[in-house]
């Protein structure tokens, strides 16, 4: 560890905190994260993942800290933003010591590729630092995120990342499971903007917790899928058919074929994926705000019409046709869903359209809706099309599958 790290753990670790959730009953805890302290009055930062078994289940779970020295104590939830997976608590004490936020992160002038460390306790392991480098935002995410460089991993949550100077750059929250050092950290001036809210206004009220993430979801998604509606659809082709394709920067595509498989397949599949690379936490069990949509387009080699309509009802693209993933009663409507054949227009093959729905038990007026397409005008060729979204008002999901559905012609 260098020098630079050893004197920046020193001076930063008296104002580090574990953050614990307990089962109130047994006195043992469920889950652990990190904080930060931020004021002499015991204000504190940490995430709201860390802390939300507790916001919405405050008569099961009680919140706790302990500190690198070994005190500890108790822990109330004053502001939360989940959008940004940010919570304030505070602590009883005075002159207590805190972290400042760095001035250049909070006006986003902190350059690329400067020293950056995260702090916090990894799996219950102690206190630690981890060295690392601040890259910037993360490109094609509709939530601000930093790519920082560095290991986060489980129970850092909630920490901070601060700059050389020990002044707070970042919130640490994620990292990719798929690659190596590939982390992530909510915007100091994030957190700063909620501390604020937090001083100013009187504290979240735990019985109000419920109705404040319903709140908070619907402004959220007031703004990314309005934003997704008016950006609009770009078409590309496949085969005879075009499909619609989001303009919003905010997606990452794949592309897949099963035309180098052995044996050759009797009906080829060539297909692309577009998702946002983030969601929002609501729950251990639920996540919410992701899109996504899919395009395969199949066409027989070998098969029959008979026999091509049985592939096409196999493809995962079409037996998803509801929900993937375990359905959870508690968070969760089962989902209902309907069929039609329908034509979006004089221009658009006929289509067999299956629109599914499930709304959010805890929160009114949210839902996730799955929308997909299989075209019916020729029977060895097929174009399948699905869209799911998550955590959407259910006009506004009216609307993009509306958009969505006309963006299927044919090719001219």
């Amino acid at each position: 560890m260098s020098a630079a790290a050893e004197r920046v753990y020193a001076s930063a670790r008296p104002s580090l905190l574990q953050i614990r959730t307990l089962v109130a009953a047994a006195g043992r805890q469920s889950s652990i994260g990190s904080g930060f302290l931020v004021g002499a009055d015991g204000l504190a930062v940490t995430n709201y993942h860390v802390v939300s078994q507790f916001a919405l289940e405050p008569t099961t779970y009680r919140l706790e800290f302990k500190r690198p020295d070994g005190g500890e104590g108790a822990l109330e939830l004053l502001a939360i933003d989940i959008a940004n997976d940010l919570a304030v608590v505070r602590l009883d004490g005075t002159d207590l010591p805190h972290l400042a936020f760095d001035p250049r992160a909070l006006e986003g002038e902190l350059p690329r590729g400067e020293r950056a460390y995260a702090m916090g306790n990894p799996l219950d392991l102690g206190f630690t630092i981890v060295e690392g480098t601040w890259n910037g935002l993360v490109e094609r995410s509709y939530n601000e995120r930093v790519h920082f460089t560095g290991a986060i991993n489980p129970g850092m949550s909630g920490g901070p990342a601060v700059d050389a100077s020990g002044r707070v750059v970042g919130v640490n929250v994620a990292k990719r499971l798929d690659g190596e050092l590939v982390s992530f950290l909510v915007p100091a001036r994030k957190a700063a903007a909620l501390v604020e809210r937090a001083r100013s206004g009187p504290p979240i009220g735990i019985a109000a917790v419920r109705d404040e993430i319903d709140r908070q979801l619907l402004e959220w998604q007031a703004g990314f899928y309005g934003a997704l509606i008016a950006k609009g659809w770009r078409t590309t082709a496949f085969g005879p058919y075009l499909a619609p394709e989001s303009e919003a920067p905010w997606f990452n595509c794949w592309a897949q074929t099963n035309a180098e498989k052995s044996p050759k397949p009797r009906a080829q599949v060539d297909g692309s994926t577009c998702s946002t690379p983030s969601a929002l936490f609501v729950a251990e069990d639920i996540q919410s705000g992701s899109a996504q949509f899919s395009h395969a387009y199949v066409r027989s080699s070998e098969l029959d019409s008979f026999q091509f309509a049985t592939f096409v009802s196999l493809l995962p693209i079409y037996r998803s046709a509801g929900f993937t993933g375990a359905w959870q009663r508690k968070r969760l409507t089962r989902p209902e869903c309907e069929e039609r054949f329908v034509a979006a227009s004089p221009a658009s093959p006929a289509l067999h359209a299956i629109w599914c729905a499930r709304a959010y038990r805890d929160f009114a007026d949210i839902y996730d809706v799955a929308l997909t397409l299989v075209t019916q005008d020729r029977d060895r060729e097929a174009l399948v099309s699905r869209l799911v979204v998550q955590g959407i008002a259910y006009d506004n999901a009216l609307t993009l599958g509306r958009r969505f559905l006309e963006g299927v012609a044919w090719a001219k």
